[in-house]
């Protein structure tokens, strides 16, 4: 049995799809167990999304040659075999770097990888951006913190009503502001210190956020299509970056390892019940103690209301 798959006029035909993962989308939340072998995702999906289609052959950086399985009509095809093997090794090193106690940076700013990246980030719980790139997010951190403040402190601003009180074209201005804020740093909002990793959707894209990781020595994953320089990334994934589904896929699969990162270090670190309270200093203990005496008094307070209406009722009965 054979699948082909078609586009622009582009046949492709694969292995035997009994040979493939059929693993359920989502079915990744918790470690695996017994065959550790089983794909992540399955042939079957990557064809579906159309993650094999790279560029026409006009627009191609040579050193993605070696990923690339042939060409049709013009158009460069992806070689699936060794996105399933990257996907794995970028799924692995994302699973143990949370599990760790790392976290991941998301990053794709063009329309096509826009919401999933916002989905997935928020699904999983990691900062993202997916508007624009500042240049300094890395590299000048603690100037981009004080602006993520800044934005916080307008939003306070805000909700607790002094906009109100305010004139109102400096009302008008600050709104302003914080609009633009949020909408370029919304996304950084949790993130109080640099990601252990940066994974990004069009490398070619997001050239700025790629050269600060790589200055600052941060791993980085990242979805490469046929006209980037895979060299770059330390876990290139090879992909079409301009298909929704594609995006969708692969930022799923990012996400799942951060999900699964997660539940492996619960496990490893069980909250003991009975276990021992952290030892207190010695004004610590004399406020504690004066609370656990304000506490006996005020239950033997009550204990003897209760005996004296007791007492009252058999009384009068």
């Amino acid at each position: 049995m054979q699948l082909s798959a078609t586009a622009e006029g582009t046949d492709i035909t694969l292995h035997d799809p009994s040979t493939w993962s059929l693993r359920r989308p989502g079915s990744c939340v918790q470690p695996r167990k017994g065959n550790h072998d089983m794909a992540i995702i399955s042939m079957r999906q990557m064809l579906e999304a159309g993650v094999h289609f790279g560029h026409r052959t006009s627009r191609w950086d040579p050193r993605m040659q070696r990923f690339i399985h042939g060409e049709r009509n013009g158009i460069y095809i992806i070689d699936l075999e060794q996105t399933l093997q990257r996907i794995e090794e970028a799924y692995a090193f994302v699973r143990q770097l949370v599990a760790n106690g790392g976290s991941v940076l998301f990053v794709g700013t063009k329309k096509q990888a826009q919401d999933p990246v916002r989905l997935y980030a928020e699904r999983c719980g990691m900062p993202y951006v997916n508007q624009r790139w500042l240049g300094g997010m890395l590299t000048n951190y603690e100037t981009i913190s004080k602006r993520v403040a800044k934005m916080q402190e307008y939003e306070r601003l805000r909700d607790s009503g002094e906009f109100d009180l305010m004139p109102k074209k400096e009302a008008l201005l600050i709104g302003r502001e914080l609009e633009k804020l949020q909408r370029n740093l919304s996304g950084i909002r949790s993130l109080t210190k640099k990601p252990s990793a940066v994974f990004v959707v069009d490398t070619m894209k997001e050239a700025i956020a790629v050269t600060e990781a790589n200055k600052l020595g941060i791993p980085v994953i990242a979805v490469v299509d046929t006209n980037v320089n895979p060299d770059l990334v330390q876990y290139p994934i090879p992909g079409n970056d301009d298909a929704i589904r594609a995006n969708e896929l692969m930022t799923r699969v990012i996400a799942e390892a951060v999900i699964e990162g997660r539940y492996i270090a619960d496990k490893m670190t069980p909250r003991v019940a009975g276990a021992p309270a952290p030892a207190r200093s010695a004004e610590e203990q004399v406020a504690h103690d004066a609370r656990q005496a304000e506490a006996r008094a005020a239950a033997a307070t009550a204990q003897a209301a209760r005996d004296a209406k007791v007492a009252g009722e058999a009384t009068s009965a």
